[in-house]
């Protein structure tokens, strides 16, 4: 037969013929040739090789792994390249079982019973199925054949690895998602991600400034235990005195100012979050992953930041805490994300240019055309806003956002207009009118305590040294004017007079100062107990306070004396002080 080059043109058999078979069953490979029968088989299989019917029935033929068989009853026929192979099912399969040669055929592919199911005691049910293209002997390609009555991709009903999974996934035919505004697309989610981009490390850096200022030295910064992700330990610098005022304004303001930008930005890739399927390919997956830490951990910044600014602690947690760590949560989330997204920003960005999309009217806009990112719709509604008008409206968003905010840190005409922060309008009487953090009654003072009776104490001495108020005003004065600046974002500037600390330090016979612990008389509170740098101390505009504007403190600003210091978080600036621990080196 493999002398005859006709023979892939004859007929072809039936199903039960075993003509062909006997003869290549009496085939003989050369003595040397090192070949078996089946290889000598193969070699002379005519072109090209038929798909054949094939059963379980015969122990001896080659062991292959076909595909699981789909539950329930195969369909009889199998049509592939225009052939159509009648599959014996029933009472014609077993009469097929039981008229097949012993001999393998040319081309067919043969199954045993698996072993594995024998050694476990699963009963083996034998499986009929076709080749769905030619297959010749030793052919282990399982993508060119098919279980009869398989699955519409090609594949088995549960597929057995990772792979199969996500192929069936990406191939599924997923309803269409809601989102039609044609002003969606990779260009303007790229304008809003390059303001993002470039403002969020800002509010990044003077966010972690902020648990710098703190004293992480001695334990004052929350949280403390932060473990490797503590930052670089520095004495915060005392000048310029409004070092404080400027980070804090700019973390929480920017922040504040950012949100229109950050809704903006979700709004422009809300169709990717219920994108079906949610994964395709692994990178999509670690993609996920990240998209999870930048926009949950930014809504969490966001959410917590607001409600401590009203001083709304409904969360329940502390929130120096939780903000930290939240902080870390989106950084990484960020980092990650502009990582796999600045080749597609850049590029985007690079596809028209801002002035032209400024000079382009609502009627003109159209929708963006569609590419890899998904963004675009498939079917775009109609235009009811020009891609102008978007960024005009964030634009406005954050306008409004910065007059209704600014005046809490820069005060001044704006200060009446900080409508949204609950320390931007008016405090106190006269000069004492400015911003109060907390009153007396939440610090729990009893006038027994700030009243005549009411020292202040000096430790660190050879002797300790106690001063009354009217001992206190009869030492040399210092006036200055500094601000407090508050976590919150607030901040104010008044004019400060008092006893300078280094002076208070050489009254109490403190020669090689190392730090200072100040004591307040308040009942509790986290900052009730706050400690300072030697550099602190000895500032010549460190002070401890005894009036304001002129005036007398009142006594929600701390009468009878108060800590006020440059560049220090206004929790620092202890009220109603009682002690001052000077320690030496």
């Amino acid at each position: 037969m493999a002398d005859d080059p006709g023979a892939a043109h004859h007929a072809r058999p039936g199903p039960n013929s075993s003509d062909r078979n006997d003869d290549l069953a009496d085939e003989k490979p050369p003595p040397d040739s090192g070949l078996t029968a089946s290889e000598v088989g193969q070699d002379v299989a005519p072109e090209p090789c038929e798909p054949q019917t094939v059963t379980d029935a015969d122990p001896a033929s080659p062991v292959l792994d076909p595909p699981t068989p789909e539950i329930g009853t195969p369909s009889p026929t199998h049509v592939s390249g225009g052939d159509t192979d009648l599959v014996a099912t029933g009472d014609a399969a077993t009469d097929h079982i039981d008229s097949a040669d012993p001999a393998p055929a040319v081309g067919a592919h043969t199954d045993t019973v698996d072993e594995s199911a024998q050694r476990r005691g699963d009963t083996v049910t034998p499986s009929v199925w076709v080749t769905s293209g030619p297959v010749c002997l030793g052919d282990t390609d399982s993508s060119t054949t098919q279980p009869a009555g398989g699955h519409r991709f090609g594949l088995p009903e549960r597929p057995k690895a990772l792979g199969a999974a996500l192929i069936l996934l990406r191939d599924y035919d997923w309803p269409q998602l809601p989102f039609r505004s044609p002003l969606r697309g990779p260009w303007l989610t790229s304008v809003f991600g390059a303001v993002l981009l470039v403002s969020l490390p800002i509010v990044i850096i003077t966010g972690l400034l902020s648990w710098v200022a703190y004293g992480p030295r001695f334990g004052q910064s929350a949280p403390g235990d932060v473990g490797w992700l503590h930052l670089p330990v520095f004495d915060w610098p005392t000048r310029p005195s409004w070092l404080y005022r400027l980070t804090e304004g700019v973390h929480v303001g920017l922040g504040l100012i950012l949100i229109p930008w950050v809704l903006a930005k979700l709004w422009s890739v809300i169709p990717k979050f219920f994108q079906l399927p949610p994964v395709r390919t692994p990178a999509q997956a670690i993609e996920r992953i990240s998209l999870l830490a930048l926009v949950g951990g930014i809504l969490f910044e966001i959410v917590t930041g607001v409600l401590n600014i009203q001083y709304d602690y409904i969360f329940g947690f502390s929130f120096y805490t939780a903000h930290y760590w939240g902080a870390w949560v989106f950084i990484a989330g960020f980092v990650v994300h502009v990582a796999v997204k600045m080749p597609t920003m850049i590029r985007s960005l690079r596809s028209r240019s801002l002035r032209s999309v400024l000079r382009t009217s609502r009627a003109d806009t159209v929708a963006e055309p569609r590419d890899e990112t998904g963004l675009v719709a498939q079917h775009p509604g109609p235009v009811t806003i020009s891609r102008r008008g978007a960024l005009g409206l964030v634009a406005g968003g954050s306008l409004f956002i910065t007059v209704l905010t600014a005046g809490e840190t820069t005060g001044g005409p704006l200060r009446r207009a900080a409508f949204l922060l609950p320390r931007g309008r008016s405090y106190g009487m006269g000069p004492n009118d400015f911003q109060i953090n907390r009153t007396a009654v939440a610090a729990g003072l009893t006038p027994d305590r700030y009243r005549s009776g009411w020292r202040l104490h000096l430790n660190g001495g050879v002797h300790p040294v106690a001063l009354s108020r009217p001992q206190l005003l009869a030492m040399e004065q210092h006036t200055v004017d500094l601000p407090i600046a508050c976590v919150e974002g607030w901040s104010t500037v008044q004019t400060w007079t008092g006893v300078r600390l280094r002076d208070l330090a050489a009254a109490a016979g403190v020669a090689q100062l190392a730090s200072a612990r100040v004591e307040s008389l308040e009942r509790f509170g986290a900052f009730r107990s706050v400690q300072f740098t030697a550099a602190q101390i000895l500032h010549p505009d460190s002070l401890l306070a005894l009036r304001v504007n002129g005036v007398d403190l009142s006594l929600d600003h701390g009468f009878p004396a108060r800590i006020m210091m440059p560049a220090i978080p206004g929790v620092h600036t202890t009220k109603w002080v009682q002690t001052i621990d000077f320690r030496e080196r």
